[in-house]
């Protein structure tokens, strides 16, 4: 599903008045979660999951044209662990 195709679901909910507000709405979401995890913080939605920064350290790698040997930089990557309503949901339980 692509982000439009997501706007389209939530703006067909009858608590969503169009599908502009269904943008917003969907956009002011991500921004927040954006920000937060830009500023170190947790975003912890009980029952849906979490989404936090996780340190990555330098690693060895390998070019793959040359067959040489590169050290990959380490650095912040982000990361969602899925809450466990979340995961009855999908298993359908």
């Amino acid at each position: 599903m692509t982000k439009a195709e997501f706007i389209d679901r939530i703006a067909a909910d009858d608590r969503i008045g169009s599908k502009k507000d269904a943008s917003d709405a969907v956009e002011a979401v991500l921004d927040g979660i954006v920000d937060a995890l830009k500023a170190g913080e947790d975003v912890n939605f009980t029952g849906f999951g979490k989404f936090s920064v996780n340190e990555r350290g330098p690693r060895q790698g390998v070019n793959p044209r040359t067959g040489e040997r590169i050290t990959i930089p380490g650095g912040k990557v982000p990361k969602f662990s899925a809450g466990a309503g979340l995961k009855g949901a999908v298993k359908g339980s």
